[in-house]
């Protein structure tokens, strides 16, 4: 190859590159819906608060049934609920004496499953 076709290649190279950049800057957050990203994830990525939203895909639960599908004390669990209600993963409503939570809405579900199903992609030998 000769210093032109080289120097073609090159041009080539940095035009897809710039591209490609350009591409992923538009599909980029901004800062404030990165902010809430993290915030989302980071209330998911608490032990015991992915316990509680693994609980609640069964259906909706009082506390002191969450508690106990968790093993965990209804004061924990009431705290760590409070917390994922704020961060707008769960939500809840009154029926009676009792307050029903659940998991706002299908997109959460949808991460919850996707992690699993990553957690145990490489387990059957398919990577």
């Amino acid at each position: 190859m000769d210093t032109k076709e080289r120097a073609k290649d090159s041009v080539q190279q940095a035009s897809e590159h710039a591209l490609l950049a350009g591409r992923a800057q538009k599909n980029m957050l901004t800062e404030e819906e990165l902010a809430q990203m993290c915030a989302s994830f980071k209330a998911i990525g608490e032990p015991s608060r992915m316990k509680i939203l693994f609980a609640l895909q069964e259906g909706e639960m009082c506390v002191y049934h969450i508690a106990c599908a968790v093993r965990g004390n209804q004061s924990n669990v009431s705290h760590q609920l409070r917390i994922l209600k704020d961060a707008k993963i769960i939500r809840s409503r009154r029926e009676g004496k009792n307050i029903l939570y659940s998991i706002a809405d299908e997109h959460i579900a949808s991460i919850l499953l996707m992690s699993k199903a990553h957690l145990r992609c490489g387990e059957d030998g398919n990577d």
